[in-house]
């Protein structure tokens, strides 16, 4: 697996960023700069540590997939740490076999500094090679569609 990491500095308060990226007072904020990755993205369950989180879009033909993870750490306003440990194949939670090994145990980790009115948000995470280009170039316009919302 490879580590992959993206800044993006937004002029908003850290709680804002926090609050808008989660989706924590409206989940339309982390659909909004998600829908960069799948136009259907969305989560389905709670960002408080420990707890089943889903991430979620359907495909092309109507079908959903994601990845079934656990919030492994969370400190408001300031550090959230997801573990993937399995995907959605339709309604089925997939969390054994060769496909979850290659991700099996993978983070994505957000960190939120603030300083002076901006916040950088750091994010850092872990991807298998066939997906390193792919989110290489995708990121970075999440994050400016994560900025675009965060100053509304």
């Amino acid at each position: 697996m490879q580590k992959l990491q993206f800044k993006k500095e937004i002029k908003a308060s850290a709680q804002k960023v926090y609050e808008t990226m989660l989706g924590l007072k409206n989940k339309a904020t982390y659909e909004y700069w998600t829908a960069t990755f799948n136009p259907t993205s969305t989560y389905e369950g709670s960002w408080d540590k420990g707890s089943k989180i889903l991430f979620v879009g359907v495909d092309e033909n109507g079908k959903k997939g994601g990845m079934v993870s656990e919030i492994a750490e969370h400190q408001p306003a300031s550090f959230i740490s997801i573990r993937h440990y399995g995907f959605l194949d339709g309604d089925t939670e997939v969390t054994t076999g060769e496909q979850v090994e290659k991700w099996a145990g993978g983070h994505e980790n957000y960190t939120f500094q603030e300083n002076n009115g901006s916040t950088t948000v750091t994010v850092e995470m872990d991807t298998i090679d066939e997906y390193l280009d792919y989110f290489k170039n995708t990121y970075p316009k999440a994050l400016d569609k994560l900025e675009e919302i965060s100053l509304q």
